[in-house]
């Protein structure tokens, strides 16, 4: 095959890493991009940031990164219409002590069942086996501590059903203690 003439080689990069997210069935790595494009792995990363900045303009697409891998998906605002268009029901609803507890891990994590449940005040084995079995959370590793607890984190699937595009858009741990204490306040009960 004979490649195209482009004038504007960074938009040649940005298309070649927009086919390859588009064709890969997992979250790939940057390095892994810059192999198969034999490019930098600093002109991949920055064809992705420029190609991330085009898809918040109104596209259907994004970008979703997760443990330093990404991966292309559909907008979040497209849920709706791609539920549709594929058939699918609506998504399960989590109950509230699987929201709680995937708050906790998300931003405690990596965090220990243990840990877990000091921070909820309950014992959390049902709710952790839920979570694991809907694939929102991840064994990530092991503690050194005596029993050598198991560490537990978020995954991609969590960023989707919430529709992140990565971690870092999770509201500040502060301002959702502020939330919570102002909602709180609105439900004292008086006399």
């Amino acid at each position: 095959m004979s490649e195209l003439p482009v004038k504007n080689p960074s938009l040649q990069l940005e298309a070649s890493i927009e086919a390859l997210l588009f064709v890969a069935a997992a979250p790939v790595t940057i390095s892994q991009l810059a192999e198969a494009l034999e490019q930098k792995p600093q002109d991949v990363e920055t064809g992705l940031r420029n190609l991330e900045q085009v898809f918040k303009r109104g596209h259907g697409l994004s970008l979703q990164w997760h443990g330093g891998r990404v991966q292309l998906t559909t907008a979040a605002e497209m849920a709706g219409p791609v539920e549709k268009f594929l058939g699918l029901e609506a998504t399960a609803r989590l109950s509230r002590a699987a929201l709680e507890t995937l708050a906790i891990i998300a931003y405690r994590q990596p965090i220990t069942r243990p840990g877990v449940d000091a921070i909820r005040g309950v014992n959390s084995d049902g709710v952790m086996k839920s979570l694991l079995s809907k694939g929102l959370v991840q064994e990530v590793g092991r503690t050194e501590g005596p029993g050598r607890p198991i560490l537990y984190g978020t995954t991609t699937d969590f960023l989707q059903h919430f529709g992140l595009s990565s971690l870092a858009e999770l509201p500040s741990y502060e301002n959702a203690e502020a939330a919570e204490e102002s909602l709180s306040e609105n439900y004292i009960l008086k006399d």
